[in-house]
């Protein structure tokens, strides 16, 4: 069988292809994708898989917009770290789901259904699949936290989320950096704490670092297409954001950035 995974995360995603060839070692993965934008262009220069691994939530925005750009006709196991998705969005017919951190057991049972559905006639129809889930994921109202409780000897400290200017990852939790430069402890990882936060007011500018707009200072175009985001604020590095989400971040900071919908 040959599979795509499409995941951000590199640990996850290597992850997931470790497990794959544990539970079967004829499973080939033939490539792992970050981005939406990364899609287009497989899908646009390969032939399709037997099966493909999709995150909802990728670095330039939800997976359900590239069904919007493309037809993908492959079977598709998606992967959420949010129960709340999967209670309604995914009860659908010849689609399964996974929930992160992902279990062995139940990575062989949507594998197993995958193989069910392939001894079937019956095709795939991704783009309808799509919009029963996205019609699904907008009646769910999805709310975004205000605060964080940080915990400091025997306390819980609110601490509000205007207060943010940056986070940065530290291995697999996070840093918040706030505007009078103070540094707060979450054991949340970088991933969890976008899908946290209103897609809005913060940006995932790469892999270690999600921006506040309100702490944005200025921005520099940098070689290859790629722009330095200089914040009100130091920062231990520069802040690069890559060709790939270039047009995303600008679009997001004028405000003509919906996630709902890239």
């Amino acid at each position: 069988m040959r599979v795509i995974i499409v995941e951000d995360e590199y640990f996850t995603a290597t992850g997931l292809q470790a497990l794959l060839t544990e539970i079967d070692p004829d499973i080939e993965v033939l490539t792992i994708l970050q981005s939406v934008s990364e899609c287009v262009e497989w899908f646009g220069s390969h032939p399709e898989p037997d099966l493909a691994f999709m995150d909802i939530h990728l670095a330039d925005g939800p997976v359900f917009s590239l069904f919007e750009r493309i037809e993908v006709t492959c079977p598709i196991i998606f992967t959420t770290a949010y129960e709340e998705y999967a209670l309604k969005a995914f009860e659908v017919n010849s689609i399964d789901y996974l929930l992160k951190p992902i279990k062995e057991t139940d990575l062989q049972r949507a594998l197993d259904k995958v193989k069910r559905f392939s001894h079937t006639e019956q095709k795939v129809d991704n783009q309808a699949l799509m919009a029963k889930m996205m019609q699904a994921l907008n009646e769910s109202q999805v709310s975004y936290k205000s605060h964080f409780l940080i915990p400091w000897r025997d306390k819980l400290i609110p601490l509000s989320v205007d207060k943010i200017a940056y986070i940065r990852a530290d291995s697999k939790a996070s840093v918040i950096v706030t505007t009078d430069r103070k540094e707060h402890f979450v054991d949340l990882s970088l991933e969890k704490m976008v899908q946290e936060l209103n897609p809005k007011l913060f940006f995932r500018a790469n892999r270690q670092y999600i921006v506040a707009h309100s702490a944005i200072q200025s921005m520099s175009v940098w070689f290859g297409g790629k722009l330095t985001v200089t914040l009100a604020i130091e920062t231990p590095e520069k802040i690069v954001v890559s060709k790939a989400k270039n047009k995303e971040f600008k679009e997001w900071y004028q405000g003509a950035y919906d996630p709902d919908t890239k």
